[in-house]
Order: structure tokens, then sequence, then C-alpha cells
């Protein structure tokens, strides 16, 4: 299964971007997934990559489009955030220590442990790609 969905950066649509998401999966994959698990690890990677185009990459500019591709293979999960910004050079990233109490530069950590492989892709065609991959485990059966 394909799928993508072009919204307007605004934080305003997450709710929608969440429920295309999770609706594409859950129509797609029915009862092979636990959903009250999945649904809260996907959700909080979603939520996570998609504010940072908004609040980072676009910088409240909402008339840039965001496009998001799903693709699911089985079980494994493939997913693309697109955006129009300058890009982040991950070079620069330094994790978070355990002791410092900062705001920010927690999202990058959260996407890399919570999907099984994620990569930034810097200015392909003009455009930044946030990819993330993992494999679902299936539900347990009772």
């Amino acid at each position: 299964m394909r799928t993508e969905l072009n919204v307007p950066s605004d934080l305003k649509f997450l709710t929608i971007v969440e429920n295309w998401l999770l609706g594409s999966l859950e129509v797609e994959l029915r009862d092979r997934v636990d959903w009250t698990r999945q649904s809260a690890r996907l959700r909080l990677v979603l939520v996570e990559a998609y504010s940072n185009v908004v609040r980072h990459a676009h910088r409240n500019q909402p008339n840039l489009p965001v496009l998001i591709r799903l693709e699911l293979r089985d079980q494994d999960l493939h997913l693309e955030i697109w955006d129009h910004g300058k890009g982040y050079d991950l070079s620069t990233y330094l994790p978070p220590e355990p002791d410092d109490r900062q705001e920010g530069g927690y999202g990058w950590l959260i996407l890399n442990r919570l999907m099984d492989r994620v990569e930034y892709r810097l200015q392909v065609d003009g455009q930044n790609c946030l990819v993330m991959q993992t494999t679902l485990p299936q539900a347990d059966k009772i």
C-alpha cells in the first residue's frame, strides 16, 4: 500500500495528519498489529516530525506545503516527510545530556529510539526529506 498527503504547514492540521496515517495503517493491517501500543508510538513519531517542519523548517509559513508519503509492505513501514526549509546540518547535532535541562534537541533522539532507521536527506530537488522506517511487530495472539 502506498499513499501520500499534502498538507499546509500549520499545526492546526496535526489531527488530520495523525488520522490519515493511523487510519491508513489500521485499514491495511487490521488486527495484525497491537494498535494500543503502535498507534501511540507512531503518533509520537509523526507529531515530532511534522511539528519540527512547521516550527523549524518552515518557520510558521503555512503557505509552504508538507508532503507525507507512506508505504507499507507486509509489516514494514516506510514514512517520508518532505519540507521546503533550508535544512538542518546533522553534523552539528549533539544529543542532550541526562543532567542538562535543555528545552530542545530531543526530536532526533526520540525518532531514532522509536524507529528502526531514520535518515535525513538535505536538498533533494530543492527539498529536504526525513525518511523513517520500522517493522511493526505482529499482535500477540491470545
